[in-house]
């Protein structure tokens, strides 16, 4: 039997692993693994090997792409999650500003996330680091700095008014659920929080299934009046992110927001089972994490190796003009279109201002010309929508007249 059966059969005893926290309003709270670890052991083992493929593939000719585009699709996922309107677009347009130019909540609420993807890195940069209060309100400051609704509160604890009862859910996604509402009683669960993961950490229950139970019980806690779910996240990731993941820990994300109403059922789907005294009450939310963790690392994968035969297309192509293979006209085509970062239609090309430019003294049959050559050598694929592609890939030419 491996090290890693050994404790996935080991932590399977509730009473090690299980903490009872008595508060003075709420009642008794148990944080407890509540989970088949052994019914988890095949996607453990495929997020394990995904990983080991995608940081084996050439990553660091490919990093800052990658990085780039992984930043702006996980700000995106998370910001949308919690309300947010930006399209991916538009939060990159955000994140490439200058600080003096971001003013608009749903700008300040992109540049807050970034921050807090900033903090996570550095705090999981040092290996002695341990989950702690400080570090959670930290996050939340974070998150919600300088943003206007009296909600949000940084790094202040809730404590609820006798007239004020904070409800979280909806119907839709499994019934709302009263968190604790008492401020020291949710001071005292955070304490119990931190400690329990430390025992979980010194158990050596890997960072794939300590996180999203984290992330799990955070929520049922809901400490702050406003940015719960975006502080949840960016707890799960630094610890992703301290247990040797990269680029996954933020880009799961972008999983939960594709699985929008999974994603907050199984908040309630879990609670409800714990409350119900079930056995694994918590396999349910684990089980949607590590499926969102191996696809996240397979995606990335992909687009590792999407970005590579991107360099080494471009490569190929300026070789080819160098050499005279390509005219200046047919390189600026290509080069179009792979700037494009998406399909471009044939018409949209043809009606550009630079492509008249180019073939302001050519005849038709020059143009017809210089586009059937790019795809017969492979440069441009054309669909039957009559969009351009760049071939870096094969794929169906229905071609053009």
């Amino acid at each position: 039997m491996t090290i890693q059966q050994d404790i996935l059969v080991d932590i399977q005893d509730p009473q090690k692993l299980a903490l009872r926290v008595e508060t003075d309003r709420f009642g008794p709270f148990t944080f407890q693994v509540g989970l088949n670890l052994q019914a988890l052991e095949l996607p453990l083992v495929r997020i394990k090997d995904a990983h080991r493929r995608f940081i084996g593939s050439p990553l660091a000719q490919v990093a800052n792409q990658l990085e780039q585009e992984v930043l702006v699709e996980s700000v995106h996922g998370t910001n949308t999650i919690e309300g947010g309107d930006l399209t991916p677009e538009e939060t990159g347009a955000v994140l490439a500003l200058p600080p003096e130019q971001i003013k608009a909540e749903r700008q300040l609420r992109v540049r807050n996330i970034k921050a807090a993807y900033d903090l996570a890195h550095a705090t999981a940069a040092d290996p002695r680091w341990r989950l702690d209060v400080d570090f959670l309100r930290a996050a939340h400051l974070t998150l919600c700095r300088d943003l206007p609704h009296e909600n949000y509160q940084p790094g202040v604890i809730r404590n609820n008014p006798r007239n004020s009862i904070t409800r979280v859910g909806d119907a839709a996604h499994g019934g709302q659920y009263k968190p604790p509402q008492y401020g020291r009683d949710i001071e005292r669960l955070l304490q119990g929080l931190v400690h329990w993961h430390d025992t979980l950490l010194d158990a050596g229950v890997p960072p794939t299934i300590r996180a999203p139970l984290v992330h799990l019980y955070f929520e049922r806690i809901h400490p702050f009046w406003d940015g719960n779910g975006r502080v949840g996240r960016v707890i799960e990731a630094t610890l992703l992110l301290q247990g040797g993941f990269r680029y996954a820990p933020f880009a799961l994300s972008h999983f939960y927001l594709e699985h929008i109403d999974a994603y907050f059922s199984l908040f309630n789907t879990c609670r409800k089972a714990d409350e119900a005294d079930k056995a694994h009450p918590n396999q349910a939310f684990v089980a949607f994490h590590l499926d969102g963790m191996r696809q996240t690392l397979d995606a990335l994968h992909d687009r590792v190796n999407r970005i590579v035969d991107q360099l080494l297309f471009d490569a190929r192509l300026v070789a080819a003009l160098e050499a005279g293979e390509l005219n200046p006209r047919q390189y600026a085509i290509v080069r179009r279109v792979l700037d494009n970062g998406r399909p471009l239609a044939l018409t949209e090309l043809r009606q550009s201002s630079a492509y008249q430019t180019l073939y302001r003294k050519k005849t038709d049959k020059t143009k017809q010309r210089d586009l059937r050559r790019l795809r017969e050598q492979g440069w441009l694929r054309v669909d039957a929508g009559g969009m351009l592609r760049p071939g870096i890939t094969a794929g169906p030419d229905d071609g053009v007249p």
